[in-house]
């Protein structure tokens, strides 16, 4: 059994102090919620605040982090390491984000190496693939997933697969309003399985997790959980108000 997964990216949004409130509020609209596992992205510059919070109250949330630099250490001014992040009790990070892929040009082998650290060192990655629409008004949507997840995954050890999240982004749906139709985000993220198959073996597949995102939010978040193969949602926008994000967290009621 995959136990539903719902991550809020909180992108370039709130100071430490806004984020502590957002997660207070947010706590106290699903402190009741079970059988969903939910984690917060804040910025960096929020995480020691989120993470003070949630042991305080002990608060059944998870804290991820936005993005990680593959070296432990060294002279990467800004860069921030696997190390700096597990000293925080980081459980997740999400890599290859498309905003990430378009404004910083972070490549396949860049996010490979960030999700080989991360596994490394005992956290999770929330890895995005994702098509611009050009790509899938081509019909090549499939392929160029295909070659995302499989460069992507290279030496990753399949007795961690159980740890891994593979988040579908279609770029045309990040923050534009659109949504991939719950049949289309439900095809991709079984085809994102296959993939996954192919790679490693049967036990290994079947444990890995698969988000949707783009554009979710209350209102679409019942017909998208409804595929079998989804198996939860990678928030954005609508994370960043804890009553819609409450909203998507209780999507069974």
């Amino acid at each position: 059994m995959r136990i539903p997964i719902i991550a809020g990216n909180w992108k370039m949004y709130k100071t430490h102090l806004e984020a502590v409130k957002l997660v207070q509020s947010l706590w106290y609209e699903v402190s009741d919620v079970s059988g969903v596992e939910v984690v917060v992205c804040p910025p960096f510059t929020a995480l020691r605040s989120i993470q003070t919070v949630i042991g305080m109250d002990k608060m059944n949330f998870k804290l991820g982090a936005q993005d990680v630099y593959f070296e432990e250490e060294g002279a990467f001014t800004g860069e921030i390491s696997p190390l700096m992040l597990k000293a925080l009790h980081v459980d997740y990070v999400i890599v290859g984000h498309s905003e990430r892929r378009q404004y910083f040009k972070e490549s396949d082998q860049d996010v490979n190496k960030k999700v080989v650290a991360i596994l490394a060192h005992g956290m999770r990655p929330i890895m995005c693939v994702g098509e611009p629409l050009e790509i899938r008004e081509k019909g090549q949507a499939a392929r160029y997933v295909e070659d995302q997840v499989v460069n992507c995954l290279q030496s990753v050890p399949e007795d961690r697969l159980g740890d891994m999240v593979i988040a579908y982004e279609p770029i045309w749906a990040i923050g534009t309003g659109r949504t991939a139709s719950p049949e289309d985000a439900n095809e991709m993220a079984g085809h994102i399985r296959r993939i996954v198959a192919c790679i490693f073996s049967e036990p290994g597949f079947q444990k890995i997790r698969i988000q949707y995102g783009g554009s979710v939010k209350a209102s679409n978040i019942k017909e998208l959980m409804a595929g079998p193969e989804v198996d939860g949602v990678l928030v954005g926008g609508a994370s960043l108000s804890a009553d819609e994000f409450a909203r998507i967290v209780r999507y069974r009621e």
